[in-house]
């Protein structure tokens, strides 16, 4: 889809907008979705003094929460990039080859898990976070270098129990779904 701006400064503003909403945007899915070419977004990046994807990534990463209370910072599959106690949380996960099937490239279903789940069990504020049970989709296959953005949401609590929803996404195609029932073991919970 080529848009055509009217100027540079309109075409910068919608660069500023969509990073706004998609920080991970890499230069290609910019010049993709601003239909201009990659040296152009480029520049105007520059201009605006908008790091590169990868830098971008580094800075949230520096700023969010790493040590989340049930988990230990490597022990989170994918880098937490933001995290709301109790609220919300956002996680990266390059695929790499160690964690793709050597034939096909396709990324093992359990790294796509993984990185939900350990997001979910992030994101709640407590010492001791269990899984309980969790409904997946698979909805496409994931490979090789492709990097996906998981985002977490706790959609309810009851008591001890809390429902997260995951949604991962590559680019803007959702590919894996979680819901994911966690249930805390935590005195201060329990007072409630």
């Amino acid at each position: 889809m080529k848009v055509k701006y009217r100027n540079r400064a309109e075409r910068q503003e919608s660069l500023q907008n969509y990073i706004g909403e998609h920080p991970f945007a890499t230069d290609e899915e910019l010049s993709r979705y601003l239909g201009a070419s990659i040296p152009t977004i480029r520049l105007d990046r520059q201009i605006l003094g908008i790091p590169e994807a990868r830098e971008r990534v580094k800075n949230m990463a520096l700023d969010a929460l790493h040590n989340p209370t049930a988990l230990a910072a490597h022990e989170v599959v994918g880098e937490i990039i933001d995290l709301e106690l109790n609220k919300s949380g956002i996680s990266v996960l390059q695929i790499s080859e160690d964690m793709v099937l050597e034939k096909t490239k396709i990324a093992r279903g359990h790294h796509l898990f993984a990185q939900a789940n350990s997001l979910a069990v992030a994101v709640i504020d407590a010492q001791v976070v269990l899984t309980g049970s969790a409904r997946l989709r698979y909805k496409r296959p994931v490979y090789l270098d492709e990097r996906i953005t998981a985002k977490a949401m706790v959609k309810a609590q009851r008591g001890t129990t809390f429902l997260v929803s995951v949604h991962s996404k590559v680019e803007q195609e959702i590919v894996f779904k979680a819901q994911i029932v966690l249930s805390v073991q935590d005195s201060k919970f329990n007072k409630d």
